[in-house]
């Protein structure tokens, strides 16, 4: 056998050896990656540990929405809904009504809802991330359609009975979020919001006596 060919052939195989060894070394979990290796890119829509992916319900930093923030949420939202409808029911009543009394408590509920929206709840629904209704709810509208249908005192009995029953329903809701509520900035619109929604109802449970419009259940203002 020749010598010279022998060796080479085990210098070779030695070589690939040392080479398949630093293969499997520099693939295995943990290891370092040598220079010039390219880094794995980061997957795309991800974020690195610690960023805040939004401004909506629970982005902040290592959080995610919780119960809480959703409440917040649709308290506020439905509240926006709730002052559009107040405003435009109010509109309606300055229109349609018969009655002194049933026209000025209209025009307060304009003034008040208007001012609620477009000073309290806006700014709190824009630092929340929340979209400004474009429109009442369903609920709502319907209660529009059917005043519309009405004139003279049926009309002033039909308004008078919703906005006792409207402003019952708010006054619970706002003391509810008032109490519940962590979010500071909705604490706040929800307590000064149940103050004016009381006064209203005050006002509307008087109008209803004065008119004797039966408003059975009617809550007691000071529960």
């Amino acid at each position: 056998m020749n010598v010279k060919r022998l060796a080479y052939t085990f210098y070779l195989s030695s070589a690939t050896t040392l080479l398949a060894g630093a293969i499997a070394a520099a693939q295995a979990p943990g290891a370092p990656q040598q220079p010039g290796m390219p880094q794995s890119p980061t997957p795309p829509g991800s974020s690195m540990p610690g960023t805040t992916p939004g401004n909506g319900p629970g982005a902040y930093p290592g959080t995610a929405p919780t119960g809480q923030d959703y409440a917040a949420s649709s308290f506020v939202s439905k509240a926006m809904e709730g002052n559009m409808a107040e405003v435009q029911l109010g509109q309606l009543a300055e229109q349609r009504s018969q009655s002194n009394d049933v026209k000025q408590f209209a025009q307060k509920m304009v003034s008040d809802h208007g001012q609620m929206n477009d000073k309290w709840f806006k700014p709190v629904a824009q630092q929340m991330g929340i979209s400004e209704p474009k429109e009442p709810s369903k609920k709502d509208k319907k209660e529009m359609e059917k005043l519309q249908s009405l004139s003279g005192q049926d009309f002033d009995r039909e308004y008078i009975s919703m906005m006792v029953k409207d402003h019952e329903k708010d006054l619970k809701e706002f003391k509810d979020e008032a109490q519940a509520a962590q979010n500071p900035n909705v604490k706040q619109i929800a307590d000064k919001g149940s103050q004016v929604i009381e006064q209203h109802l005050q006002l509307i449970q008087q109008i209803a006596k004065a008119h004797n419009v039966d408003v059975g259940g009617e809550m007691s203002s000071t529960r």
